[in-house]
């Protein structure tokens, strides 16, 4: 497992999957080992897939100090990764969370980017809003699916603001496209590879400043592919479509039938939208 030191002198670990020209890929959760994003769906045959694991989480340094949890702390980590692999350069792929990551990235270090691929993103970094009626439209889409009923109910608790554990569990399925043993196994693994303490800190205040990342976003130039899933009531296509438009240069693509993780509900679907971006 290779490691690198991070400014503050953490050891920071990552994996590398495949070959090629390698793409740091930041994975969301918040704060979720990068275990979980695995080849994504065999874009691994494609690229080498650089799966960082951040501060506090997989195989990286855990710290007693909380804020440096923090978002916008941990934009240097990114950095500390491209210099340690040599590269002028990085394509950078976000993962829900992570695309906050990479948003702040952009807005510190633009010159360091070639290519940004956003996967269902967090909207955290650049302000927009996610409106529980942008949810619930989403999610009705499902209503055929035998598990629907529970799981609605549950979503519609949480956004009148009366969520419990209970209901959280209950909303699992709709961040899948399909509900089957592959999608529970994945749900049921989150447990353990998510770092709670960190999560709690990672949207503290002070760590996004929307006005700021959205005026860089604006002036990034470089080519931006902004993936949505269709279902996805997380990163509802509405709204992603909103955070491609940020953006001078962006395609924005929804993958059909896809909630939160595309890249389980249909590899073949979302290598074929991803691949060509990385090799144009």
């Amino acid at each position: 497992m290779p490691t690198f030191s991070a400014p503050d002198g953490a050891e920071l670990a990552y994996h590398v999957i495949g070959e090629g020209e390698p793409l740091i890929c930041l994975p969301g959760g918040p704060m979720q080992a990068s275990v979980y994003l695995g080849e994504l769906g065999g874009l691994s045959k494609h690229r080498q897939l650089v799966l960082l694991d951040l501060r506090g989480t997989g195989d990286s340094a855990i710290f007693a100090d909380v804020t440096t949890y923090r978002c916008d702390e941990q934009v240097d980590d990114v950095e500390a990764l491209r210099e340690h692999l040599g590269l002028d350069r990085v394509d950078l792929l976000g993962h829900s969370a992570g695309a906050n990551l990479a948003a702040l990235y952009i807005g510190r270090y633009p010159e360091r980017v070639g290519k940004l691929l956003l996967i269902t993103p967090s909207v955290f970094a650049v302000g927009l809003q996610v409106t529980g009626d942008d949810r619930l439209e989403v999610t009705r889409l499902r209503q055929d699916e035998p598990w629907f009923g529970p799981a609605f109910e549950a979503l519609q608790q949480i956004i009148a603001g009366n969520a419990t554990g209970e209901s959280w569990a209950a909303i699992a399925p709709f961040s899948y496209g399909r509900w089957d043993v592959a999608a529970q196994a994945h749900q049921a693994a989150e447990d353990g590879q998510r770092n709670n303490e960190a999560a709690a800190a990672y949207a503290g205040e002070g760590a996004f400043d929307p006005d700021s990342t959205r005026t860089a976003l604006a002036t990034f130039s470089r080519p931006v592919l902004v993936l949505a899933g269709e279902v996805d009531p997380g990163a509802p296509p509405r709204v992603i479509a909103e955070y491609a438009g940020l953006f001078p240069n962006a395609e924005f693509a929804v993958q059909p039938g896809a909630g939160h993780m595309p890249w389980l509900d249909d590899p073949d679907h979302f290598v074929a939208t991803v691949a060509p971006f990385l090799k144009d």
